[in-house]
């Protein structure tokens, strides 16, 4: 008897505790309404991840390459962050259900540098610095993981298929401004301004990672070579218009290794060199035309008074530099931001942390590069292209970040999600065998009975 009273007792509570909460949230409706939907959205995203702990990633994935800003309690991060967030959450839940041995090494390897930059976190106290550790722990390990449980769970597919067709609107959209700019006879760096503001260099990476991975082609995601070639060089088309001369860069020598590496499964034609060569000539020419004019305030000539301004702060504090986003104080005279990635490293975390940033990268390369190429190829080859943009500009930004780390996590669970199906092929072979001929007894028997 007792044991059929109590699921009564707690099916009458829980309808109870539910009649409670609607009761709360449509008293609260008159005076704040953005209660209600707050419960609510919070009830919805249990739900989800109750349901499919993948849902919740695949409904943010579109935002995640979003530059946007957004505002809220006085942090003001990207729509891309805040929602890489969101979506790590439920992907927890997934990396708790077991990693590959490639998964926890790129997990070790972020970890290293988180440790090694909590020195200067601990001996520069101010808040910009301690927020942006926890930023850069999530653009790296959030991301991976992120991407892992989306691969893991076999939704990697999906999820390029998404990411590919949110950058390709994007291109359309700075198609539209290339043709209202040079309409009015401006042809100079097209940047995006509706539905948002996006500097050059920002769009022109992402333009750059999304085109290595449509000339990559997985073979995996079964995406015809026509259709693929024709979203590569509308990336591509894009990117130009953007005059972003390290996304151009990045994307050169990535393709360029792709070319040149011998594979079975990546084969690659050698005729877009034909196209690469005039690419970085142009880009040369800028440069040139840039030092010629002899305008100290160009992005040349800054780039080189940052390079020496940037010397004098890191021997301020050589090993364990002067905190994470040091512009943002006022302890130097100048706020600028280090226009590279190992210098900008340098200056924040010291000698100390721009080790453990040189082993994170090389590092994830390595582990990329040992998996099988079928899967390992891409996220070699896109984080090949954020480090070398990354010597040209900041590397702790944002979604230029988090993307190339995201679809490393893609690869990673994809992988497994393969090796996991064919073991599971492998099973059921080895079942049928048993089953035909059980214990393996019956031809050799008959063998010796003759």
């Amino acid at each position: 008897m007792p044991g059929r009273t109590l699921p009564l007792i707690t099916r009458a509570a829980l309808i109870a505790g539910l009649l409670g909460l609607l009761f709360l949230m449509g008293r609260e409706l008159a005076s704040d309404p953005m209660l209600p939907l707050l419960v609510a959205g919070v009830i919805l995203f249990i739900g989800l991840v109750a349901a499919d702990p993948t849902l919740v990633p695949i409904v943010c994935l579109p935002f995640l390459i979003l530059t946007a800003r957004v505002g809220a309690g006085g942090v003001d991060l990207t729509v891309a962050d805040a929602l890489l967030a969101v979506a790590l959450v439920p992907s927890l839940l997934v990396l708790l259900g077991g990693a590959s041995p490639a998964m926890r090494q790129v997990m070790w390897l972020g970890l290293l540098y988180q440790v090694a930059t909590l020195f200067t976190v601990i001996r520069h106290p101010y808040t910009a610095n301690v927020v942006e550790w926890f930023h850069a722990g999530l653009l790296v390990l959030g991301a991976v993981v992120v991407g892992w449980a989306l691969g893991r769970r076999g939704h990697a597919v999906l999820a390029l298929n998404i990411l590919v067709a949110t950058s390709l609107l994007l291109a359309l959209i700075t198609f539209v401004h290339a043709a209202s700019q040079y309409a009015g006879g401006d042809f100079g760096p097209v940047e995006m301004s509706w539905p948002y503001q996006v500097q050059k260099n920002a769009i022109g990476t992402i333009f750059a990672l999304m085109a290595v991975v449509l000339y990559v082609r997985p073979p995996w995601t079964g995406w015809r070579r026509g259709w693929a070639l024709l979203g590569f060089w509308t990336l591509v088309a894009a990117l130009l218009t953007t005059q972003s001369r390290q996304a151009i860069i990045a994307l050169a020598v990535a393709v360029s290794v792709l070319v040149m590496r011998r594979t079975t499964t990546h084969r690659r034609s050698k005729g877009i060199l034909l196209a690469i060569i005039p690419a970085l000539a142009g880009v040369s020419v800028m440069v040139q035309d840039q030092v010629k004019s002899g305008n100290e305030f160009n992005s040349f000539f800054q780039r080189v008074t940052w390079f020496e301004d940037s010397m004098a702060i890191w021997q301020t504090d050589p090993w364990f530099g002067v905190g994470l986003r040091w512009w943002y104080t006022d302890r130097f005279p100048e706020a600028f931001q280090p226009p590279n990635a190992l210098m900008d490293t340098a200056t924040a975390a010291g000698v100390v942390g721009l080790a453990a940033f040189v082993v994170l990268l090389v590092g994830t390369w390595l582990v990329a590069r040992r998996i099988d190429p079928a899967y390992g190829l891409l996220a070699e080859l896109v984080l090949l292209a954020r480090i070398v943009q990354s010597e040209f500009d900041l590397f702790w930004v944002s979604v230029q970040v988090s993307l190339p780390f995201l679809i490393l996590g893609l690869c990673l669970g994809a992988a497994a999600h393969a090796e996991a199906a064919a073991a599971v092929r492998q099973e059921v072979l080895d079942k049928i065998e048993r089953a035909v001929h059980p214990s393996g007894l019956g031809t050799p028997a008959i063998g010796k009975a003759s």
